[in-house]
């Protein structure tokens, strides 16, 4: 690896910079984020030409932190390799098919890596929880959900579970922002209202569904989301950790020079340009 979880570790800020009992600043955040990005560019180009196939599961209760840390990992990656799957409500039809089915049709090829916001395990949290589903569908994941992981992770596939974990004050107060923050308001649905009452019954169901399916071969790993930079920091250096891989030597590239052939001077006269009011 190019560099590790322990390197970062030796690279934190002083405790000038940071103090664990308060909220990350942003200035070292952005610091440090902008170094665990070039990491994953690394990785990107590593797991391109290894043809390496990586899944990653995002879970935890809604205002965990799950889209804000998606971003930082794609921001700066290339689509055609990260490629981010967050599936709407199942159709009357996909709800006949067995129930992975619609799930494995994202399931990544070489040199993918695949980013499922919210995932299968819907089935053990909101559908168990909301009553969308029958005890005997939800015990039947529960049950067979480990040894269809066992399945991927056999075929060659390296499946990562990440489960992010918000306290009941900070939550609280991430939906009074989005009540009122007219550009979070859209992130507040009637099923977020519905789940935010329903708090003590989705701590019993992520217990249950931690108990069935944290295996040896597919490991979860628990991120505490109440100071959202730490959150996102603290799983992008562990993704990194996780998958192994080098800083892959890149070919020096120059600009060639631009062919003066049957040179063209366009101008765009008469066209229709935005108004430039910035």
């Amino acid at each position: 690896m190019h560099k590790t979880e322990q390197t970062m570790l030796e690279e934190r800020p002083g405790t000038d910079e940071v103090d664990r009992g308060k909220k990350l600043k942003r200035k070292v955040y952005e610091r440090d984020l902008r170094k665990l990005q070039v990491e994953l560019c690394h990785l990107q180009e590593a797991v391109r030409q290894t043809g390496e196939r990586v899944i990653v599961v995002f879970e935890g209760r809604d205002a965990a932190g799950k889209g804000g840390t998606i971003k930082a990992i794609t921001e700066r990656v290339s689509p055609r390799v990260f490629r981010v799957v967050a599936l709407p409500a199942p159709s009357d039809r996909e709800k006949t098919q067995m129930f992975l089915q619609r799930y494995i049709a994202h399931f990544p090829a070489a040199g993918e890596i695949v980013i499922f916001d919210r995932s299968w395990y819907n089935r053990a949290g909101v559908e168990h929880v909301m009553g969308f589903c029958t005890k005997a569908e939800y015990r039947r994941f529960l049950e067979l959900c480990p040894r269809i992981e066992r399945f991927i992770v056999g075929g060659g596939i390296r499946l990562i579970k990440f489960w992010l974990e918000v306290g009941k004050s900070e939550q609280k107060r991430r939906f009074e922002a989005r009540i009122e923050d007219p550009l979070r308001q859209w992130k507040l649905s009637p099923m977020d209202l519905e789940s935010y009452g329903r708090w003590y019954g989705f701590s019993r169901a992520r217990d249950a569904m931690l108990a069935a399916t944290d295996t040896e071969e597919a490991p979860w790993y628990i991120v505490r989301s109440d100071d959202k930079r730490r959150a996102r920091l603290n799983c992008l250096a562990h993704l990194l950790n996780l998958i192994p891989h080098k800083a892959v030597k890149r070919e020096a590239v120059n600009l060639p020079k631009r062919c003066r052939d049957n040179a063209y001077d366009d101008t765009l006269r008469d066209r229709r340009f935005v108004p430039e009011l910035y």
